[in-house]
Order: structure tokens, then sequence, then C-alpha cells
């Protein structure tokens, strides 16, 4: 159960609604974890750009970017977004699921390049608390990107720390796309959705 609840829709109005309704177009749902964040609109004003930013047009793959989104927030803990991640990376994007079922796989997988590795690498030691980063990722990294590239992946993974924070803290239900579609392709072993379903 949610600890602060989300608004329901028919509650938004005017610009919010709007802007609701354009992510349920590109997402096939209503994310609860920004119909708790309308709770506090400037909020959701001040999240809605970095998120534009970080997920827009740039040196990293946009399929890799929720890789390294699906990781580091499986790292973290969160299966909310973890789920919600996989899920963007096949509706969104037509990632291949098997890619998103073997993304914990990545070291030995053929499915993963030697750059995308790299990257889920530092997503995994990101994530964990404390951070497990180390500049022997950032070498292997260099290896495959730009420093420009490389602040993307970083971007990305100081993102997922406030959103992981705030949908684990919250206890976020998850919506029953992204819920059905981490219960179909996501290994048992690699995530449940816990506390994120009532």
């Amino acid at each position: 159960m949610a600890r602060i609840e989300p608004l329901s829709p028919d509650q938004l109005s005017g610009p919010l609604k709007a802007e609701l309704t354009s992510a349920e177009a590109l997402m096939g749902f209503t994310p609860n974890d920004l119909l708790i964040m309308a709770r506090w609109p400037a909020l959701l004003d001040a999240a809605k750009p970095l998120v534009t930013l970080l997920y827009g047009p740039g040196e990293i793959d946009p399929t890799l970017k929720r890789l390294v989104a699906t990781v580091v927030s499986g790292a973290a803990g969160c299966r909310y977004c973890q789920a919600h991640t996989a899920h963007g990376a096949v509706r969104m994007l037509g990632a291949d699921p098997e890619r998103i079922s073997e993304v914990w796989n990545f070291r030995s997988s053929p499915l993963f390049t030697d750059a995308e590795r790299a990257a889920l690498e530092l997503a995994q030691a990101a994530g964990q608390q404390p951070n497990a980063a180390t500049d022997q990722h950032f070498v292997e990294l260099r290896k495959h990107f730009t420093e420009r590239g490389i602040l993307e992946i970083v971007g990305l993974l100081a993102l997922f720390g406030f959103l992981n924070r705030w949908n684990d803290t919250l206890a976020t239900p998850l919506e029953a796309a992204p819920l059905g579609f981490a219960l179909q392709t996501l290994r048992p072993e690699d995530w449940n959705p816990g506390k994120h379903v009532l």
C-alpha cells in the first residue's frame, strides 16, 4: 500500500492533466509516481526537465539508457523503477525482451556488447550502498564512450538515485502494465514486486 496515495486522474486539471495524459499515451498507463508527485506540482515541474534531458537525444543509445536505469534500480533495490524501465525499454523503444530478461547476465551473455557491459558494470556498482564505483569503472568506460557520453550515464544514475528513493520510500504501487510485463519477462531471481503491490 502506498504510504502517500496517488491522486486519481480526475483530480487533475489544466496543464497537469495534459502532461499526465501525454505520459499515459507514451507509456500506456498513468504512472503512480507522477500521480503522487502531482500532490506537489512544483516538484513535478522541477523534475520533468531533468528526465526529458537525460532520456532525450544524446550520445548514449536510448535502449542502453533504459538498461542502465534497470540495473541501477535493481542494485538499489527499487522494484518499482526496475519494472518501469524494463517495460519502457520494450514498449517505447522496441527493445528485445530477451535482452531485458538477461540484463543481470550482462557479463557473460552474448546479447551485450563490451560498451554495454562497461556501462552496466558502473550502474550495478553505483546503485549499491555505499556506492561501489571505482576508478577502474571509468577506465573501462573511456574505452567506449566520450566524456559527454559518460556524463549522460552518470546523469541517469543520479536521476534514478532520486527516483529509486522516492518510489521505494513511498512504496509506490505498480501499475498493471509494468507489473504484468515484469512478472512475465524478468526472472524471479532478479525481480519480485515486493512492497509495490497491494
